[in-house]
């Protein structure tokens, strides 16, 4: 079985064990500018910390108007559960301030009329947006193709065969946007950060009773005794 065809075998069985096959409105915004900062909030941290902090931060300045008014140190403290407060906090600002420059509003619905390459290619020049966050922001709040790699996704392409190992997460993301169908990448995302946090761990992954062990490059290595 060749790469492709894992990569299709990988999409099929977690599609069926975590059903996870459409796009579901709650995993984006009306504003994508909200999904944007969520994310780059989830950068070196976990979920429920970025949610926290987005939640914080949303309820005590509930316009991005509001968080360029109070400055830096009110932003910060209320992102502090999301892990590097002070960077994250800077990077913020000087986001909103971009994007108030760029098209006169703090919203980045405007890239809505951008070609694909175009959108990514502003997105990635924000300062602390890198390939994952710019991939999260086109597929959740765009509705557009895209791959994000995070962690677990990584891992699991490695780990399986999809991805050699010198495959950086952006190779990863750019090879599966290229395979993987539109309507399939959301699932096939979420599914595959689903397997990865339930079987598929870093460490002491759960191979014997995986259902992608069969195909899986890494399943022997994992199942001897350690």
């Amino acid at each position: 079985m060749n790469s492709e065809e894992k990569i299709f075998y990988v999409l099929d069985e977690l599609e069926a064990l975590y059903h996870n096959e459409a796009r579901s409105p709650e995993l984006g915004h009306t504003e994508p500018l909200d999904g944007l900062i969520l994310t780059v909030l989830s950068q070196n941290t976990n979920d429920k910390n970025r949610d926290k902090a987005f939640a914080n931060m949303k309820s005590l300045f509930p316009e991005w108007q509001n968080v360029i008014e109070a400055g830096a140190s009110p932003l910060e403290e209320s992102i502090r559960t999301a892990g590097l407060a002070h960077t994250k906090a800077q990077r913020i600002i000087t986001i909103l301030n971009r994007i108030h420059d760029d098209f006169g509003e703090y919203s980045i619905r405007k890239l809505a009329g951008y070609s694909h390459d175009d959108m990514k290619k502003y997105l990635r020049e924000l300062p602390g947006v890198g390939a994952k966050t710019v991939a999260c922001t086109m597929l959740f709040d765009f509705k557009l193709k895209a791959f994000p790699v995070d962690t677990h996704v990584s891992r699991i392409a490695r780990r399986v065969g999809i991805a050699p190992e010198k495959y950086s997460a952006e190779d990863i993301s750019v090879m599966l946007e290229r395979i993987v169908p539109e309507a399939r990448c959301l699932g096939g995302h979420v599914n595959i950060i689903a397997h990865g946090r339930a079987v598929c761990h870093s460490q002491k992954p759960e191979c014997m009773s995986c259902v992608l062990s069969g195909i899986c490059d890494g399943a022997e290595k994992f199942s001897l005794p350690q």
